[in-house]
């Protein structure tokens, strides 16, 4: 039976030559996905690692949580402490460490790097082994910095230079007075990273006198447990907490696993849709395989062979076939992995360089799911195959489908999608992540049913297409009778490129609705003409509120200003508003009472006022940040959304219980409304700052457009997989139609169709087929859109559902393209058959 197996893969490579670019293609993104995924994983472990070369104990604050009605407190190490770690006998140096958000421009004034990855931090003493001069000197005062060798490469700056940045806002000058190395993976993915001395670290970033850790570095013969045990019993309890070097490494090394495991789940869910759809082709191939040769296994049957050992031969030729695809998937999915890690380097992503990482663990998924995937898919063909009969070895012809068979799949299929569609419309009452698993597995469940169902909706929605295929005569008539002749395999080949379609539909639907959603909110809630934030959302210093107003053409401007503080117990976050202004500014429905904002009167959104149980009139008492009480009264109720919500209250009154005031961003209106030479003016008035984004409601709406278009378009990319595999499957199943049915397209020639008339009837089978999946599969993407908004809309008051139409179109044309596509090399086949061989062919 194995030789057997043998020759008939042999015998039918070229048959098998498209289920093995199927499910090559699907390994080849599982592997790919596993190789770039664990490449990043290992270069920034490595990068993280090399952090730790001059540490063996770090100490840092703990946070204390808050009791009663107090507010929790920042955690803060003082000279104190610094001076206790680096007392300890086994210590031979204690390093403050200061960090902070520090955005540098370069010479034509725009920000290095992305916004997250430009830090500062302090440089220790005259010497810091953490960081060696290559050139210059150590910075003294607030005047000098150093820059990494790498920005400097960048930028051309070089020592003496003076350069713009910033850390909250103001923009300062300082002269470049050395250039260091550094180990750094931000810096070496296109970050940067300037140092000042620590005094003007702590006084630029807000930690006066105070360190957000505290390096130890153990003398020699001391291990780092030893190091840790003797500053646990030197630091105060309960306050700071102190972790070696090896468990920072490993604590950084799981974070790191952490925060890619969600990438590689997304990316596997996509090799794992176009490895489903994969199984269709699978699946398809082996089922004509085994009908055409349903007199040799009859034979094989009637001398003596055993419905195991037929279905073994099957599963053979399976194994076979899934090897050579594993192998050439694994080998395909390394070079997509290197692809991928090249093309995220030249986005600018922040990835630390590393060499490409192969593991056995990828070798051993990569080949396990290429042949699993192949021999299931051929399974049920296989167990269908052992039960021809003997006798079927007088015909060539196999039984076909019974009744009973077909009532059975309809009614599991009527089942399914019964079910699906129950489950998905209970989950679009539910709120927000409640809604979410149970509508996903009622997705699933709906696939399903529809798959079991689509050789039932094959001959009415295929019917309905009659009137057209009409038009092209013969040719028409005959593509229209070919493509409902085998419901089952025009179904398993439409809906390959229905899975696709499905979830391409379905997320353009979302995106887009979100998207208006995003633009009626920024649109109704704000009145302001212009939003002034930091690039990379940390707090703005107060000057950059002051500086606002004084510039010409401002006519209100309010900064919006976070605090802490206890209410009943609970910790809750006050925004300070100018109370005058914000009325100005916003344009919040009030459900109960005014909005007004002065002196202890404050506004809450609806869903803290339901919550507490307050309304117009409520009082209520609160904690501030400095443990000060103060009675507030609520004297309106708004509709808060995404943007906008919380308890707002005058600045005038919240200010004077902040230690260190700072706003999350700046609303400002202009005399001329939104308009280029108010930004520009604006822009004028704080130094043109690198680090200061000035947006218009459409710069906001545009700015989350572009998330979600990115979102959208690697989405898209992604299952381009699944299409590519789709358009495999009409290309094989064509193939193999056009092989069993030489004797007809025989007969047809010589009755006098034409060549261009067969490969016209082809092309419109292909076309037909195509366009019953894509018919399907936007259906259901419009289905699963439109829940998917339901779901959201509980969470988002202003959702509202856009069917994007002229997508849904382009959709659709895909659909046609890929069966005129497909149908080319078939439909050249069969028009060059030799009529007198195929009307003799067995």
């Amino acid at each position: 039976m194995f030789r057997t197996a043998l020759r008939n893969v042999f015998a039918h490579k070229a048959r098998l030559l498209m289920t093995v670019l199927a499910v090559m293609l699907g390994v080849a993104f599982v592997s790919g996905t596993l190789v770039f995924t664990n490449t990043i994983s290992d270069a920034l472990q490595n990068s993280s690692a090399k952090g730790f070369d001059h540490v063996d104990v770090a100490v840092k604050a703990k946070y204390q949580d808050a009791e009663g009605d107090k507010v929790g407190e920042v955690p803060e190490l003082t000279q104190a402490e610094l001076d206790a770690s680096a007392k300890v006998p086994g210590a031979a140096s204690a390093v403050g460490v200061v960090r902070g958000f520090t955005a540098v421009a370069d010479k034509d004034g725009d920000l290095i790097g992305d916004g997250w990855s430009t830090e500062g931090a302090n440089y220790w003493g005259a010497e810091d082994p953490r960081y060696p001069l290559v050139d210059g000197h150590a910075p003294k005062g607030e005047g000098e910095i150093l820059i990494d060798s790498k920005t400097a490469e960048r930028t051309g700056y070089k020592v003496g230079d003076r350069v713009r940045m910033s850390v909250d806002g103001p923009v300062l000058t300082p002269k470049v007075v050395g250039v260091f190395t550094t180990d750094d993976g931000s810096v070496a993915a296109g970050g940067s990273l300037t140092l000042f001395d620590t005094a003007t670290a702590q006084h630029l970033f807000g930690k006066k006198g105070t360190y957000d850790e505290i390096d130890v570095a153990a003398k020699d013969g001391v291990t780092e447990a030893a190091l840790k045990a003797q500053l646990d019993k030197a630091l105060p309890k309960g306050l700071v907490e102190t972790t070696t070097a090896k468990e920072l490494a490993d604590e950084q090394a799981e974070m790191i696993t952490a925060s890619m495991s969600g990438m590689r789940q997304g990316l596997l869910v996509f090799a794992g849709i176009a490895l489903f759809v994969g199984t269709f082709i699978i699946a398809n191939t082996f089922t004509m395989l085994v009908a055409q040769r349903t007199k040799e296994l009859a034979l094989m049957r009637a001398v003596g062979a055993s419905r195991r050992q037929v279905t073994r031969s099957v599963l053979i030729e399976a194994f076979l076939v899934g090897v050579v695809a594993a192998v050439a998937g694994l080998l395909a999915g390394i070079g997509i992995g290197a692809g991928m890690r090249s093309l995220v380097g030249s986005l600018g992503a922040l990835v630390p360089d590393g060499p490409l990482v192969i593991s056995p663990g990828t070798v051993g998924a990569a080949l396990a799911v290429g042949v699993l995937v192949t021999m299931l898919a051929a399974w049920l063909p296989g167990r269908r195959a052992a039960k021809i009969p003997p006798v079927a070895a007088m015909s060539s012809v196999h039984a076909t489908a019974t009744t009973k068979s077909l009532v059975l799949r309809n009614t599991l299929g009527a089942l399914f999608s019964a079910a699906g569609i129950a489950v998905v419309l209970a989950a679009t009452t539910m709120g927000g992540s409640d809604g979410q698993a149970p509508m996903g597995v009622g997705a699933v469940l709906l696939i399903i049913g529809v798959f079991i169902l689509t050789p039932l909706l094959s001959r009415p929605l295929i019917a309905t297409a009659a009137p057209v295929l009409r038009l092209f005569g013969v040719s028409g008539r005959l593509a229209r009778q070919n493509s409902v002749r085998n419901p089952r395999r025009t179904a398993a080949t439409a809906s390959a490129l229905m899975i696709g379609l499905t979830l391409i539909t379905g997320m353009t639907v979302m995106a887009g609705s979100l998207q208006k959603s995003i633009d009626k909110m920024a649109s109704a809630s704000i009145k302001a003409d212009y939003v002034v934030s930091m690039a990379n959302g940390n707090p703005l210093s107060p000057d950059v509120g002051e500086k606002l107003r004084e510039a010409d053409g401002v006519t209100a401007i309010s900064p919006l200003r976070n605090s802490a503080s206890r209410i009943d117990g609970d910790t809750e976050y006050l925004t300070g508003v100018t109370g005058s202004t914000i009325g100005e500014l916003t344009d919040l429905p009030v459900e109960d009472g005014a909005f007004e904002v002065a002196g202890t009167k404050v506004v809450v959104d609806t869903d803290t006022a339901k919550d507490r149980g307050w309304k117009a009139g409520s009082r209520f008492w609160t904690t501030y940040e400095d443990g000060e009480k103060q009675q507030l009264t609520v004297a309106g109720v708004y509709e808060g959304n995404d943007m906008i919500r919380g308890i707002m209250l005058d600045n005038a009154v919240l200010a004077p219980h902040l230690t260190d005031p700072v706003d999350m961003q700046v609303m400002v209106k202009t005399a001329d409304g939104a308009s280029q030479s108010a930004k520009d003016g604006l822009e004028k008035a704080l130094g043109t700052n690198p680090a200061i984004k000035i947006q218009d409601k459409k710069d906001i709406s545009s700015e989350i457009a572009k998330m979600f278009t990115l979102i959208l378009n690697m989405l898209y990319g992604l299952l381009a997989m699944a299409v590519i595999v789709a358009v495999l499957g009409v290309i094989n199943t064509l193939a193999m139609s056009v092989f069993e049915r030489s004797q007809e397209i025989g007969m047809l020639r010589a009755i006098g169709l034409d060549r261009g008339g067969i490969k016209r009837m082809v092309r419109l089978e292909s076309l037909v087929i195509s366009l019953f999946g894509g018919v399907l599969g936007i259906g259901l993407g419009v289905f699963f859109g439109w829940a998917a908004g339901e779901l959201m809309g509980s969470t988002m008051a202003t959702y509202e559902l856009v069917l994007p139409w002229g997508r849904m179109a382009v959709f659709l044309l895909l659909a046609a393209v890929v069966g005129v596509l497909a149908a080319l090399w078939p439909a050249r086949r069969a028009a060059r058959l030799n009529m007198l061989q195929a009307i003799k062919a067995e």
